[in-house]
């Protein structure tokens, strides 16, 4: 996976989460970042935002990291 993407998606969340860059590393999982389903699909319309794609509610649901995350990210942008 590229870094670049990683920083990114790492980026959103950040934003969108008001929480420092710092504190949130590819193996972050999203219960240690505090975020719940509300936080989740803000992120994901940031998501799909940055990236110009559609992530669907089903690819969605079994995200738990930021790793698994960006994998899906990277996923739907190599399929576009």
């Amino acid at each position: 996976m590229p870094d670049d993407l990683m920083t990114r998606v790492i980026n959103v969340i950040a934003t969108t989460q008001h929480i420092p860059v710092e504190s949130i590393t590819a193996d972050s999982t999203f219960e240690e970042l505090k975020i719940d389903s509300l936080d989740g699909i803000n992120i994901l319309f940031a998501l799909e935002n940055e990236f110009s794609v559609s992530i669907s509610d089903d690819e969605a649901r079994g995200i738990r990291t930021v790793r698994e995350m960006a994998a899906g990210v990277e996923k739907l942008t190599a399929s576009a």
